[in-house]
């Protein structure tokens, strides 16, 4: 998600905090940490019986991360170019035959679900501020289903779906709202499993108790800033 280098700013000139500053402030770990744990628990009982395991666990991390971060940049190629070229993919090149298979299992998973839903993608990384809320946001994909509704789609690199991601999408349509007088009427979300880089698809088409999360999280977010100025 292309964040500006700069970061946000209000039709005032301000600098605003984006979407994701906001919601990882109250972000839970705990998935993290258990993940971690489980490659610790997985790689010393491979070691303990004498079968072959990576020289370290940044290596788990490495092939974990890799299988997954492929599948989305050739999805994420193919939406904003209409087409795939794998040699100017950051990783591809270094990847083993089997992270390479895994990907581009993934990105057919992904061109088997574009033909059936229909849906049409015409406007990639969108975004802008909230005035009312004042944060900022970019969102990956904006689109029209086959009835011509608006529907926005985002892509993550995950193992699960998290709360905090249809905080996420609820937050960026209020973001387009603002911009385009136009809610969004459906929000999908892909995801491409770390190390398998299994695709999934999840699809909702109410979130407002979303943005009322966001809208709290806002306002909590701002209170401890500016304790934190008083500390």
């Amino acid at each position: 998600m292309g964040t500006p280098s700069g970061g946000y700013f209000n039709a005032a000139g301000q600098k605003v905090p984006s979407v994701t500053t906001v919601i990882g402030r109250f972000k839970d770990s705990g998935g993290l940490i258990k993940w971690a744990y489980r490659q610790g628990t997985e790689h010393e009982n491979l070691r303990s019986r004498g079968l072959p395991a990576p020289a370290n666990l940044y290596d788990v991390v490495q092939v974990a991360a890799t299988a997954g971060s492929i599948a989305h940049d050739l999805i994420e190629q193919h939406i904003i170019t209409g087409e795939v070229q794998v040699d100017v993919l950051d990783g591809w090149k270094s990847a083993t035959e089997q992270v390479q298979g895994r990907a581009r299992n993934c990105y057919l998973q992904y061109q088997r679900w574009r033909k059936q839903t229909n849906i049409t993608i015409d406007r990639t990384e969108t975004g802008g501020v909230s005035e009312l809320y004042q944060y900022g946001g970019t969102f990956d994909g904006l689109g029209r289903n086959a009835e011509g509704e608006l529907v926005l789609i985002d892509w993550k690199t995950s193992n699960a779906v998290y709360g905090d991601y249809l905080i996420q999408l609820a937050a960026y349509d209020q973001i387009n709202f603002e911009k385009t007088g136009e809610r969004v009427k459906e929000f999908h979300l892909l995801r491409m499993a770390k190390l398998s880089a299994d695709f999934a698809h999840h699809s909702w088409t109410d979130l407002a108790d979303g943005l009322r999360a966001f809208v709290l999280m806002r306002e909590l977010y701002q209170l401890t800033h500016d304790l934190g100025k008083r500390a």
